[in-house]
């Protein structure tokens, strides 16, 4: 537990980000949960996936941008990856997150980049994700989320289950018919708004599985948790939710062999596919999800 919040922490530390990120690539360390540092690198795992009838969620990685120009540029790779998709005719949609888009910077400016990302794909027929981050975001997210959905129902968004919140939050997104992905959380969060034991943090994902599999707008059930796999399965059954109607999500590099399974038996998959030269906040993340994992990066780190 030590260790993994000293993980957490370092993940939002930008002077180790940025020294990580000088060595990471090179030495091959972020390559399991990354697809590398260029849409083209990422386009390539994406192919791969789709002719294993795995569907895709391309993520160009950045998060807290410092100023409007960085805001703007993000805004235009995601617009960029709309025309890719189309392009190469991928079976793959795109998931971003706020703070890449400027919401440090103010809910207008972000709102603004989000509604041009939403036009592009609209006339493309493509859905967008956006991500949801640590907590101090969860309400200005879910503001957006509303604000955006008067016009635009091409977007969806992602709830945690180790925050108190999520259970209101899952139900009133569930009567707008907005489209709801349901994760754990990977970020650190305080005792006041979050369930500190993980037993707590299970069972409300259980009950959120439920309760999105009984009402949910085609809700993407996303884990690599066996149990939650094994949850998930047999509510799907129990209600009688059509395979086609909801679908499991997994993290690139992660359980590779599972989502093969489950793809083949017959559920849905989609596989989270990251890439960017950011990329080290989201790769610390993981590790920290693992924390064994860190000792491997640490030795090729000192190798390198």
């Amino acid at each position: 537990m030590i260790l993994r919040s000293i993980l957490l922490k370092l993940a939002g530390n930008r002077r180790f980000t940025e020294f990580l990120s000088r060595k990471g690539m090179s030495t091959g360390i972020a390559r399991r949960f990354v697809a590398g540092e260029t849409a083209q690198e990422a386009v390539q795992e994406i192919r791969r996936l789709n002719d294993q009838d795995i569907s895709a969620t391309f993520d160009h990685l950045g998060e807290n941008v410092l100023d409007a120009a960085g805001a703007d540029q993000a805004t235009e790779a995601c617009m960029d990856l709309i025309e890719i998709i189309e392009k190469e005719e991928l079976r793959a949609n795109v998931s971003l997150k706020l703070t890449q888009l400027g919401l440090d910077l103010g809910d207008e400016l972000c709102l603004g980049n989000m509604r041009r990302i939403l036009t592009r794909a609209e006339e493309s027929g493509m859905f967008i994700r956006i991500d949801m981050e640590g907590a101090q975001y969860t309400q200005r997210t879910l503001k957006i989320v509303h604000a955006l959905w008067r016009d635009c129902k091409n977007v969806g968004t992602v709830i945690q289950s180790y925050l108190y919140r999520s259970g209101q939050d899952v139900e009133d997104l569930m009567e707008m018919g907005v489209r709801v992905r349901l994760c754990k959380g990977a970020y650190k969060e305080p005792r006041r708004v979050a369930f500190p034991r993980k037993k707590d943090v299970d069972k409300s994902y259980q009950n959120l599985v439920t309760r999105l599999l009984e009402k949910g707008e085609y809700p993407a059930i996303a884990t690599h948790d066996p149990t939650m796999i094994e949850h998930t399965v047999a509510e799907a059954n129990r209600l009688g939710r059509d395979p086609s109607s909801w679908e499991f999500q997994m993290l690139y590099g992660i359980r590779v062999g599972e989502q093969l399974r489950l793809r083949k038996e017959g559920y849905g998959m989609r596989v989270y596919v990251p890439y960017g030269k950011q990329w080290c906040p989201y790769f610390m993340r993981r590790i920290a999800e693992r924390p064994a994992n860190a000792l491997f990066v640490l030795k090729n780190i000192l190798r390198s």
